[in-house]
């Protein structure tokens, strides 16, 4: 299974709402061989980590497509751009954040190395599975919208299962 997640908490006025950006991204992920299978409920998120700036939008889809992993983490970042995202620092505000959270079974840059690279906040590597989806509720709780048994490849771990092992951060409510 292919997981994207989705979050916006800015809004504009070419898109609009947070939500409404979420959804221009969908159907600009369908114009790119990237096609939708299932979209998750949206959600609205506290910023992780806390800070001040305007909760979140957030949302999972799983998705099919014949590009590979690296082929869609790059297109996943030239959708971004073409929405306006300006990456100047971690954790900032922003139009659109589209993350690839797993990729079939897929682990890079390896299983021996995955949790040194997911550990490091600094890493330019892809990291795949995304190195914190299993700590963040406003990922792992939209996931389980779509697949409850799906199976983090190399923690083995099931949503419920990372959902009950770790301390809840931030406030997740449905839309």
């Amino acid at each position: 299974m292919i997981l994207i997640g989705m979050g916006s908490n800015l809004t504009t006025s070419e898109y609009g709402s947070s939500k409404e950006i979420l959804k221009a991204a969908m159907k600009a992920l369908n114009r790119e061989d990237i096609r939708i299978i299932k979209c998750s409920r949206f959600y609205q998120t506290e910023p992780v980590p806390k800070s001040d700036q305007p909760w979140f939008v957030n949302a999972v889809i799983s998705v099919k497509t014949s590009l590979c992993a690296l082929e869609l983490l790059n297109k996943l970042h030239e959708i971004e751009q073409n929405m306006g995202r300006v990456r100047l620092k971690k954790w900032e505000a922003r139009i659109i954040d589209l993350d690839l959270l797993s990729y079939h079974d897929e682990v890079y840059p390896n299983a021996e190395n995955w949790h040194n690279e997911a550990s490091n906040p600094s890493s330019n590597e892809p990291v795949i599975p995304h190195g914190r989806l299993h700590e963040r509720d406003f990922v792992l709780i939209p996931i389980s919208d779509i697949n409850k048994s799906w199976q983090h490849p190399v923690l083995q771990k099931n949503v419920e299962k990372m959902l009950n092992d770790h301390e809840s951060v931030g406030i997740v409510r449905l839309l």
